[in-house]
């Protein structure tokens, strides 16, 4: 029986691709399959400084909360009493005060550069499992004591 030529043709397509050359990889990319392949190095970071830039904070501005919102911590605690934590984190600052109904948590920030930190910020919640409450309703209760 003959071979035809076609088909032998056909059968050497294989052995010739694989005398076929692999073009060199790029150097403008190393190739991650080769952890020694040369990287460029990334260029040098500097860690920003933190921006000196004052930054006013929002002021809360809900019913209930006058007499809270903008009271320095002297009227805080003629309010409420001492409180329960008192945590300073540069110039802003965080009261606790803790009732049987509710804790409120106020915070305080300067509202210029330089100015002693007033309330601007208060949330609250249940004592007993942590789910937020009402803050004026909370405020009230803390203020009955």
């Amino acid at each position: 029986m003959p071979v035809r030529p076609r088909f032998v043709a056909f059968a050497l397509l294989p052995l010739l691709g694989a005398c076929a050359t692999v073009p060199a990889p790029s150097t403008s990319a190393p190739d991650p399959a080769r952890p020694d392949a040369t990287r460029p190095a990334p260029p040098p970071t500097r860690p920003q400084p933190p921006s000196s830039a004052f930054r006013p904070p929002r002021v809360m501005d809900l019913p209930g909360l006058e007499g809270v919102i903008g009271a320095d911590v002297e009227a805080l605690q003629r309010a409420f009493g001492t409180a329960r934590l008192d945590v300073w984190e540069g110039d802003a600052r965080k009261l606790q005060f803790t009732g049987d109904a509710c804790v409120l948590d106020v915070y305080l920030y300067p509202l210029r550069p330089g100015a002693q930190p007033t309330a601007t910020y208060v949330d609250a919640r249940r004592a007993s499992d942590g789910l937020d409450v009402d803050r004026a309703a909370c405020v009230a209760a803390l203020r009955r004591r």
